[in-house]
């Protein structure tokens, strides 16, 4: 069979199948990775040889590359299990039946743009094919391979950078999850549904696809009449994407290992020493990846599921007598909340808030089961701390739908709020009370003095009665500055933080100050007056290391402060610190560092705005300047504006004049200069 070559220079069976190709509609939107959309683009420009896309499986790298290509002509090829021992079996769409390598490289050289996805599928003489043509041709090629897969030797060269640029692609942002999730249900998803989905998915968005797709279509999704989202409650649905995925567990024939799967499932974690579990079993399950002992230091030896997925996955493939027998009684259902309380409080205490599993949690999630407002109260401020907004703010409401008056609730949901960027804390169910006044409003009354001792790195009041986690002060109360309180809890124990932060949220930060208690310290920190925190904040920590660095403004140093803050886990508290610098910087160059990290970290904050980030949009204007910009955005008129700040209506014109021309905009486009920390001022 020969084939004669067309005046695209590809042989005329490639350009038939270019032809007879059908461009397949895609119902869910391609969102986020733009830098890596732009980078892949320009990888097939006729300067560039091509590139090299890598990543874990599911990431998203096939439609990242599909995206690239769409409206271009090019070649596709894929690699697939079945056909790793037939001989050019990848491109068996485009070359003859019988050919030689050297045949099939000059066949293919006269390709613009040849894209191979799956390419670690590949046989070994489709492997060597797409190695000639990176080193001797002109093809410019695109190669998708997935990272930790077995691939054959050529394609390992390719997958080292050596002849080709690599894009290594991470998993995706909880941002990016969270638009596509949005785009595939029918309203907005509530943050706790879209959080379970992002950890059943485990980064993997065919999968994530699926289950969101399972879920709607099974009318699983329910309204929420107060807030408008949808959420979901229930058992896993077993599509046959979600048991190809947990065939690991679900093909387990051995009865003792069974037995071990299906206990974590429904009683995870179990301690390591139990009396009842064999050793070799744990091995065994251990060595296929199956289950995991917890190397954490902050948690005692524990055996753990080794992927999220697979305790639902049982759960669901259960019978109905074995989970009866398998499920936590009532009481046992409230043992392992407390510990888990008692343990994120630890955490907290200790200043160390990175992520750390809560099955005690997914299985009140997945239940539906209503949350006890102790437990709710510690997920919402551990979320909080972590620079979860959106989550801190859900776990508030599910504390406060039973018990409508739970003070530490409330106060978690209005500071969620307001540093969302809310002016004031109006956001709690349809007739729950709330100690800030009627309707639960929390408004920042001039004069206010109302405080409370809500630790933003440590523990938060508590309403009566014992609770986990209370006691002696831990080590983060004393880095803070901000001590357990005692006594009762009081009105206006919680007007004054939200308070503080409401004003702040409305561009006041003279009127954020004046209500805020001295003995939250790194707060005034966070808004700009770290002067308010020295001697309040014992040397050598963390919180008082940012105060330090602040009144300096030693931008140096408020940069290896964010970094420490990011690594445990306060990621709003470290884009914070990267935006201070950012403004004390003197070499432009390092304050556009600054600035990048943090619109990257605030950007995994579920919306934050406080007024530390208001300056990444507002950077080049001065305090003045923001400040009026800022009360503008709200909605207030020049004149509104002159009596807030004492200030006359002619002066308020002139600030913002200057601030437009520097901004490039107007009143009009204030709002959207606001919305959201704005990359390209990085």
């Amino acid at each position: 069979m020969t084939t004669s070559p067309t005046a695209s220079g590809l042989p005329s069976r490639t350009a038939t199948a270019l032809r007879e190709a059908r461009t397949l509609e895609l119902s869910w939107p391609f969102t986020g990775r733009e830098e890596e959309l732009e980078l892949v683009r320009r990888s097939s420009t006729a300067t560039r040889h091509g590139i090299v896309v890598t990543g874990p499986a599911g990431c998203g790298k096939t439609r990242l590359v599909d995206e690239a290509v769409r409206g271009t002509q090019c070649v596709r090829a894929a690699g697939s299990p079945g056909s790793r021992d037939t001989p050019f079996a990848a491109f068996a769409h485009l070359l003859p039946e019988s050919v030689t390598l050297h045949r099939a490289v000059h066949l293919l050289s006269g390709a613009r743009l040849l894209v191979v996805d799956d390419a670690h599928l590949l046989d070994d003489a489709s492997a060597a094919l797409v190695h000639q043509l990176a080193v001797h041709t002109r093809t410019r090629l695109i190669v998708v391979v997935t990272d930790g897969a077995p691939a054959p030797g050529a394609i390992q060269r390719l997958r080292t950078g050596e002849l080709l640029p690599r894009l290594a692609l991470e998993p995706p942002t909880g941002e990016d999850t969270d638009r596509l999730l949005a785009a595939g249900a029918p309203g907005p998803v509530e943050p706790l549904t879209a959080r379970r989905l992002r950890r059943l998915s485990g980064g993997d968005l065919a999968l994530l696809r699926d289950l969101m797709g399972a879920v709607r279509d099974k009318g699983l999704l329910t309204a929420d009449p107060d807030t408008g989202e949808h959420t979901w409650h229930g058992p896993l649905p077993l599509t046959p994407a979600v048991r190809e995925r947990a065939a690991p567990v679900l093909g387990r024939t051995d009865p003792a290992e069974r037995e071990i799967l299906d206990r974590l499932a429904f009683a995870e974690p179990l301690p390591l020493d139990a009396a009842d579990c064999d050793l070799s079993v744990l091995e065994r399950l251990e060595a296929d990846g199956l289950i995991r002992v917890t190397e954490d230091p902050r948690t005692p030896d524990a055996v753990r599921l080794a992927h999220p997925l697979h305790g639902p996955v049982l759960r669901a493939a259960a019978g109905r007598l074995r989970a009866r027998r398998l499920a936590r009684t009532a009481g046992e259902a409230e043992l392992a909340l407390k510990t888990e309380a008692a343990a994120l409080e630890r955490l907290i205490e200790e200043a160390d808030v990175r992520e750390t599993p809560t099955p005690a949690g997914e299985w009140l999630e997945e239940s539906g089961t209503a949350a006890p407002a102790a437990y709710a109260a510690v997920r919402a401020r551990f979320a909080r701390l972590r620079g979860e907004l959106r989550e801190a703010a859900a776990w508030s409401r599910l504390g406060l739908r039973d018990t409508p008056g739970d003070p530490v609730c409330r106060l978690e949901l209005d500071l969620a709020v307001a540093q969302s960027g809310g002016d004031d804390g109006c956001a709690a169910p349809q007739g729950a009370a709330a100690p800030g006044g009627p309707g639960g409003c929390v408004r920042a009354a001039g004069g206010a003095t109302g405080a409370a001792s809500d630790r933003e790195a440590a523990q938060g009041p508590r309403p009566s009665g014992p609770c986990p986690g209370d006691g002696a002060e831990g080590p983060a109360a004393r880095e803070t500055g901000c001590p357990r309180p005692s006594g009762p809890f009081s009105r206006a124990a919680v007007r004054g933080p939200a308070a503080a932060w409401s004003a702040a949220a409305r561009g006041d930060l003279d009127g954020a100050l004046a209500v805020l208690d001295a003995r939250r310290p790194y707060d005034a920190v966070r808004l700009g007056a770290p002067d308010r925190a020295l001697g309040l904040l014992p040397a050598g920590g963390v919180f008082a290391a940012h105060a330090e660095a602040l009144a300096r403004a030693d931008a140096s140093a408020l940069d290896r402060v964010a970094g420490t803050l990011g690594e445990r886990g306060f990621l709003l508290f470290a884009a914070e610190a990267h935006a201070q610098a950012a403004r004390a910087h003197r070499d432009p160059l390092a304050a556009r560092t600054s600035r990048a990290r943090a619109v990257a970290l605030a950007r995994r904050c579920q919306g934050a705005r406080t007024p530390a980030l208001t300056g990444l949009v507002l950077g080049e204007l001065t305090a003045r300047q923001r400040q009026i910009v800022t009360l503008a955005a709200a909605g207030l008129s020049n004149r509104q504006i002159a009596e807030r700040l004492t200030l006359s209506v002619r002066t308020v014109g002139n600030h913002l004049y200057g601030a437009y021309t520097r901004l490039g905009g107007d009143r009009r486009t204030l709002p959207c200069l606001m919305a959201e920390p704005d990359a390209k001022s990085a």
